[in-house]
């Protein structure tokens, strides 16, 4: 089976790469660090191109595409740490299934939304006006609170809120619940493959700038393994996600194993990635005017992101073991039948 993207989905994301290489660049992540500004390009930008809508259905005014369509997207939005996230709108967007007005809502980017998983910080809430919450297995909604604080990366919205009166808009949500989840986990995932391979391009192509003892830094071994492997890993995730995604569209009995392993998998790859960019800008890497530390922070806020990833990666275990056949019995007794004596 083919996992690679069709001709439709590399314009797609040739598309969402020019508008996104346009609308933001490192500075603005750098200016919502140093100055607390919102996230770039902004949750109206975002809707006025139509993708937040992507995977909302025709009939509520979205596009009513595939969440691998989605994630296209989002690999491009992560590349330059846009946001807000591609990975709430997702979400957002399986919780309200049937809710037209709403789904309306999220699509034309009138209404930010934000979903809250117990007391765990809440991803986009900076940004957001109306809060979506489990109740026993009801699905609530309502405005809230919310203290920002100093986050790591700002870019990702990060805030505690605190719910004020809510109005109970579906019941029975619980796989949904789950399936919105999952997929959130396979579009952060996108979001990170995207920050991963920009990190390894611009460690790239420094190494091939950068001269030292009259050698572009690139030719020696210890740099050029660091990259090849960051490269490596970065290659692998994407296959991951594609897949991950392709399950979300046509095999939901995979997902759940599919999303986990997106998401374990993501944390590492970027937080590698990251990592090696430092390194390879030697001393500069380091400092707080360099970019490289951009890229860090958003790896480090990611890892913990929709459950952290040794739990991720513990739910991909269980669930593996769970799908591996039982050993059929084995017909041979265990001890003989006592014989008669005489």
């Amino acid at each position: 089976m083919n996992f690679d993207l069709d001709d439709d989905q590399r314009e797609f994301a040739a598309a969402a790469r020019d508008f996104f290489s346009e609308q933001v660049s490192p500075s603005d992540a750098r200016r919502s660090l140093d100055e607390g500004t919102p996230a770039v390009p902004g949750r109206k930008a975002i809707a006025d191109i139509g993708f937040y809508g992507i995977t909302v259905p025709e009939s509520a005014g979205g596009a009513g595409q595939t969440v691998l369509d989605l994630a296209v997207v989002a690999e491009q939005a992560g590349r330059v740490l846009a946001g807000p996230s591609f990975v709430t709108a997702a979400r957002v967007a399986v919780l309200l299934e049937g809710d037209n007005e709403r789904l309306t809502a999220l699509a034309d980017g009138s209404v930010g939304y934000a979903v809250l998983d117990g007391s765990a910080p809440v991803l986009d809430a900076a940004t957001a006006e109306q809060f979506l919450a489990r109740r026993g297995d009801d699905l609530v909604i309502g405005a809230g609170t919310v203290e920002v604080g100093d986050p790591i990366d700002p870019t990702r919205g990060l805030g505690t809120v605190t719910l004020g009166e809510t109005q109970v808009i579906a019941r029975d949500i619980g796989d949904r619940w789950d399936r919105a989840e999952r997929v959130a986990r396979v579009i952060l995932a996108a979001e990170d493959l995207g920050a991963a391979a920009r990190a390894v391009e611009l460690g790239v192509v420094y190494a091939k700038e950068r001269e030292a003892f009259g050698r572009a830094i690139g030719s020696y071994q210890a740099i050029k393994h660091a990259l090849v492997d960051a490269f490596v890993g970065v290659e692998q995730l994407r296959s991951l996600v594609w897949w991950a995604a392709w399950t979300a569209d046509e095999s939901l009995d995979e997902l759940p194993l599919a999303a986990a392993a997106a998401k374990a998998s993501a944390a590492g790859v970027l937080e590698k990635a990251a990592e090696t960019l430092i390194q390879v800008h030697g001393g500069i890497g380091f400092t707080w005017e360099h970019d490289a530390h951009l890229y860090w922070r958003r790896a480090k806020v990611d890892r913990f992101l929709l459950g952290d990833d040794v739990a991720a990666f513990d739910e991909v275990a269980r669930l593996a073991l769970a799908s591996v056949p039982s050993e059929p019995a084995d017909p041979t007794p265990t001890s003989l039948e006592p014989t008669m004596a005489g």
